[in-house]
């Protein structure tokens, strides 16, 4: 099977490893970013004759388009919007696609190709990553087991091993787009109706064992189509962010002095967005590269055969330090090269452009976790 790979940053990377060492029958990974020293570096550090790669703009449909003919799969792991373009490339051009998605608006454009797509026999699943992604089809997957489903909740963190002041946080992906997570509105699900709630609401804490007390606070994007796939099935759903304590405090601070603002202010004669000069001053005073760990916690209850019951499943996965993959980039990039490799195969097979809950079976994505060393533990617990 042969697929291309649109990004070499880290979870290109990662997705590139996966399909290499873990995928059955690759015979060729085709990656492509106009980083012509980010691609070639990746290259060498696969280090494998499957690889060829391409220094690019994945803008230039004469260039994406013909190795797409030659993929079975795309796999996106550039910006979210360049996604809505490449998912009508492939379409043209024959290939399955899905990407890591991390934007509403974009999906929903990405789905209102479902009719080409069908036509075309392509598969088009956005969102394949963590959150949106894997928390999703383990959240569908617990709420399908109940003969009704009365709520699910997932909670989803990526956490520095040893955490270090101001923030007790390290940079694990874009920080535009942790920005972006913080500041936009939450889509919830609440006595069966769908609402919105402000980013960094809702605070709670937790505890996750081994490692004590935690937080966690609603942050956007990661429900993803959720309340639209358990529409009228589940009365209550949200997502939340995992930190350690007194984090949201510090981000809501920031928040409230107008530092995440989009709207141009001026200093010292120029015009700034103040959260570009946020972003540029957490990229400079944050850790990154360290030892990461990801918390993956998710809930339904319900009730089965006349029991009312909570079924839950934990996932912790800490930095790999044989290959460098820190734990975001694993439960990030592997759920989405499982995903690529199950298209590839016909395990999914469903033309059109599909929310990945409802076509990745989530007994099957945890045998794969698994077999690259990401397991699950699961509980049950009767309720009153």
């Amino acid at each position: 099977m042969r697929y291309l790979l649109l990004g070499a940053g880290l979870q290109g990377r990662a997705i590139a490893y996966d399909l290499l060492h873990h995928a059955v029958g690759t015979t060729g990974v085709h990656l492509v970013d106009r980083d012509a020293d980010a691609v070639a570096a990746l290259a060498a550090w696969l280090d494998d004759p499957r690889v060829a790669y391409t220094a690019g703009d994945v803008t230039d449909a004469s260039l994406v388009g013909p190795l797409m003919d030659e993929a079975a799969v795309c796999v996106s792991a550039v910006n979210y919007w360049f996604n809505a373009d490449l998912t009508r490339l492939a379409i043209e051009h024959g290939a399955h696609f899905l990407d890591l998605g991390g934007n509403n608006d974009i999906v929903a454009e990405q789905f209102a190709q479902d009719a080409p797509a069908n036509a075309a026999g392509v598969t088009v699943v956005p969102d394949c990553g963590l959150a949106p992604g894997l928390a999703g089809v383990l959240g569908y997957y617990l709420a399908q087991g109940f003969d009704t489903c009365d709520r699910v909740g997932l909670r989803v963190g990526g956490l520095p091993q040893d955490p270090q002041p101001p923030l007790n946080y390290e940079i694990v992906f874009a920080v535009q787009g942790l920005i972006n997570e913080y500041i936009e509105d939450c889509v919830v699900v609440r006595d069966g109706e769908q609402h919105v709630v402000p980013g960094l609401s809702e605070l709670e804490t937790l505890t996750f064992p081994g490692f004590g007390e935690l937080e966690a606070f609603q942050t956007s994007g990661g429900v993803s189509t959720l309340p639209k796939t358990l529409a009228g099935k589940v009365r209550d759903l949200d997502y939340k962010t995992i930190r350690y304590p007194g984090h949201r405090d510090q981000i809501k601070l920031l928040m409230d002095l107008g530092l995440t603002g989009s709207e141009p202010v001026t200093a010292d004669d120029a015009r700034v967005r103040p959260r570009d000069v946020l972003a540029t001053c957490l990229e400079q005073a944050l850790p990154r590269g360290g030892g990461d760990l990801v918390l993956l916690q998710a809930d339904a209850d319900g009730t089965e055969n006349g029991h009312h019951l909570r079924r839950r499943i934990r996932i912790v996965d800490r930095r790999d330090e044989t290959t460098g993959l820190t734990a975001m980039m694993r439960m990030t990039g592997f759920p989405a090269a499982i995903v690529a490799a199950m298209l590839a195969h016909g395990e999914i097979e469903a033309p059109g452009a599909h929310p990945q809950e409802t076509v990745v079976p989530g007994e099957r994505m945890l045998e794969e976790l698994a077999r690259r060393g990401i397991t699950a533990e699961r509980e049950q617990d009767t309720l009153a």
